[in-house]
C-alpha cells in the first residue's frame, strides 16, 4: 500500500511538471543561476585562500650585511636571530651565492650582465634571510629585528607584506559579500517562483484535488505531490549545474595555473574531493527551500 501511494504521488508530480513544462524550465533555470552564483563564491574563496597562502609562503625578511663582515660575527648574528621567538629559520647567503643567484635571475638580460662584468667586482652584500613562524604576526617580528643591534648590519628590508595580505583579503571579502547578496536574491526569486509554480499546479489539478477530498484522501496525500515537485526541481537543477560547472572549471584552470606559477591550485580536484559536501549540501539546502515554498503554497491554495 505504501509503495502504491508513493508511486501515485510521484506519477502525479511528474504529470504536473509535464503539464507546466515551460514554467518548470524557467524554475530550473533560476535554480541553476542560484547554484552557479553559490559555486562561484566557493571558487572565489578557494582562489583567495590560495593567493594569501602563496604570499605567506613567500614572506621573508632580509638583513643586508656589510661587505667586509667577518664570518664569525655573521654566524653569531645568525644564531642570535634564530633564537628569537617569532623566527622560524635563518638562511645565510654569501656574496658569491648572491651573485650567482643574481646572474641566474638575469640570464636573459645581457645588458645587466655586461654592466656587471664592466663593474669588475661583486657589488652584492652578504644577506641573512629570515622566515617568520607566523606570517600574520610579522609586525611583531619586525619590531624584534629593529631592536637587534649589530655593527655588521648594513640595512634592513621590511617589505610591508601585511598590507598586501590585507588588500587581498579585502577584495575577497567584497566579492564574497556581493556574491552572498546575489545568491540571496536568486534564492528569494526561486522561493517565489516555486510558490507560484505550485499555485498554478494546484489550480490546474483543482478537479483532481476535489475528487481526492470526496473519496477521503488526507491533506498529506494531497500536499505531497507538490512537495515532490520541489524535489524534482532541485534534482534537475543540481544535476545540470554539475554538468555545466565542471567544463567551466576546466576552462578556468589554465589561467589559474598561469597566474599561480609553482603552486598546486586545482579547482577540478578540489570539487572532486569535496563533491558530496558541495553538491550534497546544495541539494539539501535548495530542497529545503523548495519544500518550504511548496508546503506554503499547498497550505494556502489546496485547503478544503
Amino acid at each position: 500500500m505504501f509503495f502504491l501511494s508513493l508511486y501515485r504521488i510521484i506519477k502525479f508530480s511528474l504529470q504536473d511538471l509535464s503539464r507546466n513544462i515551460w514554467l518548470s524550465i524557467v524554475t530550473v533555470m533560476i535554480l541553476i543561476l542560484a547554484l552557479f552564483s553559490i559555486n562561484m563564491l566557493l571558487v572565489v574563496k578557494v582562489i583567495g585562500d590560495a593567493a594569501v597562502g602563496a604570499i605567506k609562503d613567500k614572506i621573508d625578511i632580509s638583513l643586508y650585511l656589510k661587505p667586509d663582515a667577518d664570518e664569525t660575527a655573521i654566524a653569531a648574528l645568525k644564531a642570535q636571530l634564530g633564537n628569537l621567538s617569532e623566527v622560524k629559520s635563518v638562511t645565510y647567503v654569501s656574496k658569491e651565492e648572491a651573485l650567482n643567484i643574481f646572474q641566474q635571475n638575469n640570464s636573459d638580460n645581457p645588458e645587466i650582465l655586461q654592466a656587471l662584468r664592466e663593474l669588475g667586482k661583486n657589488p652584492l652584500t652578504p644577506t641573512l634571510i629570515i622566515q617568520p613562524k607566523n606570517a600574520d604576526l610579522i609586525d611583531n617580528l619586525t619590531h624584534e629585528l629593529d631592536r637587534v643591534d649589530s655593527s655588521i648590519i648594513d640595512s634592513r628590508n621590511f617589505t610591508d607584506y601585511k598590507t598586501m595580505l590585507d588588500k587581498i583579503n579585502a577584495v575577497t571579502d567584497k566579492v564574497t559579500k556581493a556574491g552572498l547578496i546575489l545568491s540571496a536574491i536568486f534564492i528569494f526569486i526561486t522561493l517565489m517562483v516555486i510558490f507560484n509554480a505550485i499555485r498554478v499546479a494546484i489550480y490546474t489539478h483543482n478537479m483532481e484535488i476535489n475528487i481526492m477530498r470526496l473519496v477521503g484522501a488526507p491533506n498529506s496525500f494531497i500536499y505531497l505531490p507538490f512537495l515532490v515537485s520541489g524535489l524534482f526541481y532541485t534534482l534537475f537543477g543540481v544535476l545540470i549545474i554539475i554538468l555545466l560547472f565542471y567544463p567551466f572549471l576546466s576552462l578556468l584552470q589554465p589561467y589559474l595555473e598561469a597566474f599561480f606559477v609553482g603552486y598546486n591550485i586545482n579547482l577540478v580536484d578540489y570539487f572532486n574531493r569535496h563533491f558530496l559536501e558541495i553538491f550534497g549540501g546544495e541539494f539539501i539546502g535548495i530542497a529545503a527551500i523548495n519544500i518550504l515554498a511548496g508546503w506554503w503554497a499547498a497550505r494556502r491554495y489546496a485547503q478544503a
